[in-house]
């Protein structure tokens, strides 16, 4: 037995590893487990939802084969553990483009579904389990389900967004869209406040179909940043960009985020981006995936990690949240230099569990400064339960039990769908089992 790295932290618990790559087998090896497992794709969550301390990971990344792709209607069948960004070359020389995707493209097909992921474009076409069409999944009882919007929708219900906890998804099936090229005609534009984010936000939601923004929560909890919005654009005569990764090559003694460094490096990224602000034609990479091309790119927090913390709350009382909670981080003066802030449309999640809400989202990172930044957590809590918010569980390594259940509704429904073979460090911390 060995430790296992999530990506966003270090379990120093020991764990069995068990490697699938035959999705014959699949159900063999979840059968006959010695103790209960999870599925454990790229480990890209930034808590312990695909982690399992002292039990069993099944790594799907053996999983990786594309079974059947129709270049007509845009239907993709692969395995789970296809990565994302191999979808997307496959896909986009042919015309078609996965229609959601989230911050990182290194992620499996099967850790996109169970953590139902979300992009900048969920005001137009929601989030990853609007687009799947199917799927198998595998319980450790032996029973094999095909499940579907229109076949054991239920059990679909629950796979979508249920952290892995349903059973082992095999395969899927997934609607891609059309796509004029791998370009977008994209435009930033800064902002001086809230008030001017959410004027910017309302405005580009009928014209443009991706939006997102950064957010400064160290100038004074102000709320101000940059907008930027982008459509799918036809320019096939242009060469695509060479890319040239960048790696951090190891982690400092202490993290590179601290109070020196916040508010120098938003004051300079804002001015920056500020001056270069307008319209330009952008390669989908770096727009969907800026922080790609810095591996390791946690490293810089040094050997304590960091934490995530992303919450939704309506949009009725957004502003005053987002507003109240910038001002407590910029207060703490342990703020985050990686702040996204932007809205979700007013349609309903697939999954009983999924994240996406109608409202508003702010994601921050924050160095681990041990009680420093848990007290900090519990004052954002209070603001995000005051408003009937929730917070996302793929990004989550402390969230309270209290505001895991009134943030999840479907919670007690959910729970009769779980296969009892299957745990992971996040439902027994905040389930029980």
């Amino acid at each position: 037995m060995k430790p296992v790295v999530s990506w966003g932290r270090l379990s120093a618990d020991p764990h069995h590893i068990v490697g699938l790559s035959d999705p014959s087998g699949v159900g063999s090896l979840i059968c006959n487990a010695p103790r209960p497992g999870i599925a454990h794709g790229m480990g890209r969550s930034y808590g312990d939802v695909c982690l399992n301390p002292e039990g069993i990971l099944w790594v799907t990344t053996g999983l990786d084969h594309f079974i059947a792709f129709d270049d007509d209607t845009g239907r993709l069948v692969c395995e789970a553990g296809v990565l994302l960004r191999d979808i997307q070359r496959l896909a986009i020389p042919r015309g078609w483009m996965l229609p959601v995707t989230p911050g990182t493209q290194l992620v499996t097909v099967g850790g996109a579904i169970a953590n139902d992921v979300h992009g900048k474009n969920h005001h137009v076409l929601g989030s990853f389990g609007d687009h799947v069409r199917s799927l198998t999944l595998v319980r450790t009882n032996g029973d094999v389900i095909q499940c579907g919007p229109d076949q054991n929708s239920l059990w679909f219900a629950a796979t979508v967004g249920g952290l892995g906890l349903t059973g082992v998804i095999t395969h899927a099936e997934i609607q891609l869209r059309r796509v004029p090229g791998p370009w977008l005609d994209a435009e930033t534009i800064p902002y001086a406040n809230l008030d001017e984010f959410f004027r910017l936000a309302d405005d580009s939601e009928m014209g443009w179909e991706h939006t997102v923004s950064w957010v400064d929560c160290i100038a004074g909890g102000g709320g101000r940043g940059l907008f930027m919005r982008g459509n799918p654009a036809d320019a096939s005569h242009r060469p695509v960009p060479e890319r040239r990764k960048l790696t951090m090559p190891l982690a400092p003694p202490f993290s590179l985020v601290n109070q020196l460094s916040l508010r120098p490096f938003n004051m300079a990224y804002y001015h920056l981006k500020k001056w270069r602000a307008g319209r330009a034609m952008t390669h989908y990479e770096p727009f969907f995936y800026p922080l790609d091309n810095l591996l390791e790119w946690n490293r810089m927090y040094g050997p304590k990690g960091f934490f995530q913390y992303q919450s939704v709350v309506p949009r009725e009382v957004g502003q005053d949240a987002v507003q109240a909670m910038l001002k407590e981080v910029s207060r703490a003066g342990d703020g985050s230099f990686l702040a996204v802030l932007k809205t979700f449309g007013d349609r309903q999640a697939v999954g009983m569990l999924s994240f996406p809400r109608p409202g508003v989202t702010l994601a921050l990172d924050f160095p681990n400064r041990g009680g420093r930044t848990h007290r900090l957590f519990e004052r954002l809590d209070a603001i995000v339960r005051e408003a009937k918010g929730r917070l996302y569980p793929a990004k989550d390594a402390r969230m309270p039990r209290a505001l895991f259940e009134a943030g999840y509704p479907r919670l007690t429904e959910f729970v009769k769908y779980r296969d009892p073979g299957i745990s992971s460090g996040f439902a027994r911390r905040l389930m029980g089992s």
